[in-house]
């Protein structure tokens, strides 16, 4: 029997540790051999006594043991105790679970619901400001892909399938027929990838998570926080992103097709959960308009339904669904490029957008309530609704990424090719923003299609006209941010808004509605340094300033790994903490809010740790409701696996956003009294840690 190598605190963690081991050492003994389970029974049992009797003979056996191993028992071996890991895992998340449930119900922590609600009510502050800060927030993971995420989808979908059983047999672990097969097939799959990965097989991971947790987990959430707040109408403030097809800095292939590729796998995701819904809906909403009154909307819709049906005649709810199922499977076939996986009973127009799908539901759960009372105010359909609020047909937000130096390289061969500016490159910040600001005053193009370009420049004119063809597809959330990184001056964001005009997203005439914000990445110690100034700079200018006052704020990403490792741990969060402070006074002075991004990895070194305990950290007045953060590689299996994981770490945010939005004026002492001091230390861990590396 496959066991943990040491006690934990948690009786019923450690019986559920001990049934999975021996239900994986049943697995191993059965499929691949006594001999190899005896092998790894006997490494693990002096592994144990080396633990607990380190000064014993445990080394030696274990060398013993290890040593001389042939190759197809050494893989089994490594593979026997990683699969053990994973099983392990699954069985700890169950504990952190159960005792989340515990701490929430009993109010005790500020990072749940009812703990926070109880903070603003002890320092005076009513639901009716949590609604304010909610109902203007923007609170949103972004999901990016990183290589210290090793392990395959085919591993991750089977942990995932394995915790879902384990949660539906309910408090008391049960060994299932079901259980066993899940195992075997665990035990079968390679844990680790053989080849390296495409782009499309990044897209792939994380649009399973986006369908299979954050679809369910999201709509939750928010339906929770109305009801917490009595706030039936608190638009959708949970979004979430994406980087995946849409960062394309330091990754060649990552191109037009692959953005392209990206919203189509989504889409096909987002409509095949809702096309599951409205089946679902259909077969429960069996009410005969003989028996039971419906609205002059509903009987409308059900009326234009194409669904030729007897038996449906009378069933208005039905007529009216099967309907808008035909137009969602034709949606799943113009956006996705794929058929539906279950076609509909009749042919139906597409929808043209997430909102008129969103009217014809909400015209459903109306007549439902008006008809049969509050009861229907809660349920499959409201929560359909809300899931469609929030992930409309694009799913996750998709952000844009390049380097600054590729921008420029691109400007300046418009420039020149146009006869606009032979020598953009070799131009100072003032004669760099003197040619932008002239050129985005302009409705003239710079593209010729009866010019020769480089390859760089046509492919990133490439990449924004499927940006361009994305926003026009699925809406403005479907992109709404191009990071800059390695932003050092404000050229740097005004570069993009002039390639955003050359694919017509940027309009002279109308600057404030172009759909995509440029947003500045400050990552080295020397850029943060110089954020503030650089901010200050971008903001006057025309262009920028017109799209942060039409939207209300202006982004602005702050990098901690580079920081990090750029400057010592200390100087980077100590010079986070001053740039943070300093842009939000230079965005006040423009009248718009600043938006931070926090770019965090998930290491410590790298910016992680608790999410709450990182947003309550920020300087007073820095979150204003709105916050984006990085979720990284391995830290999305982590932290959003699983969907009550998944809600937890977003009630966290939640909650940390609402403790953070306002704060009480006394939470600047820190900085007045020990700034000074911290500025100093902050400069003598620079100094050492550079003279170190």
């Amino acid at each position: 029997m496959i066991q943990a190598a040491e006690p934990v605190s948690d009786d019923h963690l450690r019986e559920e540790v001990r049934a999975l081991g021996t239900l994986l050492g049943e697995v191993i003994r059965a499929e691949s051999g006594e001999a190899l389970y005896d092998r790894i029974e006997a490494v693990r049992q002096a592994s144990v006594a080396y633990h607990r009797h380190p000064g014993a003979n445990g080394a030696a056996r274990l060398e013993a043991l290890l040593s001389d191993l042939p190759l197809d028992q050494a893989v089994g071996l490594a593979h026997g105790f990683a699969a053990f890991s994973l099983l392990a895992n699954i069985a700890e998340d169950r504990a952190g679970k159960r005792h989340a449930r515990d701490r929430g119900a009993a109010g005790e922590r500020p990072d749940t619901p009812e703990g926070a609600l109880r903070r603003l009510a002890d320092e005076g502050r009513s639901p009716a400001e949590a609604r304010d800060v909610l109902a203007g927030g923007l609170i949103s993971p972004v999901l990016t892909a990183h290589p210290s995420e090793v392990r395959r989808k085919s591993v991750i979908d089977r942990l995932a399938a394995i915790s879902d059983l384990l949660d539906h047999s309910g408090e008391m672990l049960e060994v299932t027929p079901e259980l066993r097969r899940q195992i075997i097939i665990l035990w079968g799959t390679r844990l680790v990838r053989a080849s390296g990965l495409v782009v499309q097989d990044e897209i792939d991971t994380v649009t399973s998570f986006l369908e299979r947790v954050f679809m369910r987990a999201v709509p939750d959430r928010l339906l929770d926080w109305r009801r917490r707040l009595d706030a039936p109408d608190l638009p959708a403030f949970l979004r979430i992103g994406s980087w995946v097809g849409g960062d394309r800095d330091g990754n060649p292939n990552v191109d037009a097709g692959t953005l392209r590729a990206a919203f189509a796998t989504q889409a096909r995701a987002a409509l095949r959960f809702y096309l599951e819904a409205v089946h679902g809906l259909g077969a429960e909403l069996s009410l005969s308009s003989s028996l039971a009154g419906v609205s002059p909307q509903l009987a409308a819709l059900a009326e234009s339904s194409g669904d030729p049906s007897p038996h449906r005649a009378l069933e208005p709810y039905r007529k009216a669904l099967t309907h808008i199922y035909a137009r969602l499977a034709a949606t799943h076939l113009a956006l996705g490029g794929e058929p539906a996986p279950r076609a509909p009973g009749f042919v139906a127009p597409a929808y043209d957008g997430s909102e008129a799908f969103h009217a014809d539901l909400t015209v459903l759960q109306d007549s439902l309530v008006a008809h049969h009372g509050a009861v229907f105010a809660e349920g499959p359909l409201p929560t359909l609704i809300a899931a469609v609020e929030v992930f409309g047909f694009h799913l996750a937000t998709l952000d844009l990424r390049q380097n600054s130096d590729v921008h420029e390289r691109v400007v300046a061969e418009l420039l020149r090719v146009a006869g606009v500016c032979p020598d953009y490159g070799t131009l100072d910040e003032a004669g760099r923003l003197a040619v932008l600001e002239a050129e985005l005053a302009s409705p003239r193009p710079l593209f010729s299609p009866y010019a020769a370009y480089g390859e760089e420049t046509l492919k990133e004119r490439a990449i924004l006209q499927a940006a361009a063809e994305a926003v026009a597809r699925f809406g403005p959330h479907a992109i709404r941010t191009h990071i800059v990184s390695k932003t050092d001056a404000a050229s740097d964001l005004l570069e993009v808004y002039l390639l955003l005009k050359e694919v017509g997203l940027f309009r002279p005439e109308d600057p404030g509605t172009c759909p995509i914000q440029a947003a500045p990445l400050f990552e080295t110690i020397d850029d943060l340094r110089a954020a503030r100034a650089t901010l200050e700079r971008l903001l006057a200018s025309p262009a920028a300033a017109a799209v942060a006052r039409d939207r209300g704020v202006q982004e602005v990403m702050i990098g901690y790994s580079d920081s990090n490792k750029d400057g010592s741990y200390l100087t980077s969060g100590w010079e986070l903490n001053e740039a943070s402070r300093g842009l939000l006074e230079v965005a006040a002075g423009f009248g718009v809010r600043l938006q931070l991004f926090h770019g965090r990895g998930g290491a410590v070194g790298r910016g992680g740790g608790s999410s709450f305990a990182g947003v309550v950290a920020q300087p007073r007045g820095t979150v204003q409701g709105r916050i984006r953060v990085t979720e990284q590689g391995e830290v999305i299996a982590n932290k959003y696996g699983d969907p009550d994981i998944a809600r937890r770490n977003l009630e966290a945010l939640t909650c940390g956003v609402l403790l953070s939005s306002p704060r009480p004026e006394g939470d600047d002492a820190f900085g007045a009294r020990h700034g000074a001091t911290m500025g100093r230390l902050s400069d003598a861990s620079l100094q050492a840690y550079r003279a170190l590396v």
